[in-house]
């Protein structure tokens, strides 16, 4: 484990991502500007692609963040039960499951069931699929549909908050399981199928058109819904980087794409694999 993984274990981030969100959520033009300015210069965030093109137009860090992308911004791949990307990021991890297990980093796994934190659920999609997105500070950070499907439960998971960066994950184990998140599960013309919205040191929230911002508790929130959405339809949002994980039943018999694998960068819309269920 290095110095930046160890350090993380000792840091109190639920105060420090409480703390980020406060200030992240101010609308006090000397605090908003200093924050929007400095991360903007910091990670050459362009607005080109952004339906408000100025800086000032934004109303605190928390809407800067979360900015919308203009209407032709992003292409949705129509290929014929193409799977596509949740989000603008780097591909971590993409690939089958082997039983119940996912592949975090190289030389590490983690098992489904405790990453939905719920075993039946794991059960089902034992030997199906997973692709996992890292999204960067830089990146725009709403997470879309990667399928067409029916939101039938959101089940938000407390945890930790470690980063989710590459570093982290080859030296956390368990990260993704670990780490609070939401969990969202979909009738699917496949079966059951589920994108997962992980947190990470300093995000200071979760928010779904179903939900709404989700409100931090020390258990387990389980709701029931009926929403439909079309591929490609905004899911939610990260009040601050994260990882969007989509997970796909055995009966997909999902191929992803020869040229996604780890590292690669994805635009949310770009086709990343087509299921090939009957």
């Amino acid at each position: 484990m290095n110095l930046f993984t160890t350090i993380q274990q000792f840091v109190p981030q639920q105060q420090l991502s409480k703390a980020a969100g406060r200030l992240a959520a101010s609308r006090h033009p000397l605090v908003k500007r200093a924050f929007i300015r400095t991360f903007a210069k910091a990670y050459d965030v362009k607005l080109d692609e952004y339906e408000r093109q100025s800086l000032n137009a934004y109303e605190s860090f928390n809407d800067f963040f979360t900015r919308e992308l203009k209407e032709d911004a992003r292409a949705i791949d129509s290929t014929t039960h193409g799977i596509v990307s949740p989000a603008d990021g780097v591909i971590s991890q993409l690939g089958q499951l082997r039983h119940h297990k996912l592949l975090q980093a190289k030389g590490r796994d983690y098992d489904i069931g405790q990453l939905l934190a719920n075993n039946e659920d794991g059960s089902y999609f034992a030997d199906g699929s997973f692709a996992t997105v890292y999204l960067a500070p830089s990146n725009y950070h709403r997470v879309h549909m990667p399928f067409a499907g029916t939101l039938t439960t959101t089940r938000y998971v407390p945890g930790t908050l470690f980063s989710v960066n590459n570093t982290t994950a080859e030296n956390i184990p368990d990260l993704f399981a670990r780490n609070e998140r939401l969990v969202c599960l979909f009738d699917t013309e496949y079966g059951k199928a589920a994108v997962v919205m992980v947190g990470a040191m300093i995000v200071a929230g979760i928010e779904t058109a179903a939900t709404g911002k989700i409100v931090r508790t020390d258990e387990i929130q389980e709701q029931a819904h009926d929403m439909s959405f079309a591929k490609g339809d905004e899911l939610g949002r990260f009040y601050l980087g994260s990882t969007a994980i989509v997970v796909l039943p055995k009966a997909a018999k999902t191929d992803w794409q020869d040229s996604m694998t780890a590292n690669t960068t994805v635009q949310m819309g770009q086709l990343l694999g087509i299921a090939n269920a009957d």
